[in-house]
């Protein structure tokens, strides 16, 4: 199981970079308001999710074999 968490990890991440670069280049750009507001509440939940995912790998991780 925790094999599988080198590989979540750094795409949750990875995941979050990208929606958050993507929200700043369309302001940055003078985009739609609206569509920046889309993706800055995506960016809030992939971090939620990628917080989530660290935290099952940390449980796992001290659960033991």
């Amino acid at each position: 199981m925790s094999f599988a968490f080198y590989f979540l990890i750094p795409a949750a991440v990875l995941a979050v970079a990208g929606v958050l670069l993507l929200g700043l280049l369309n302001m940055a750009k003078g985009g739609s308001p609206e569509r920046s507001q889309d993706l800055m509440r995506w960016r809030v939940i992939l971090q939620a999710l990628a917080l989530f995912i660290m935290l099952g790998a940390l449980y796992f991780a001290s659960s033991g074999p």
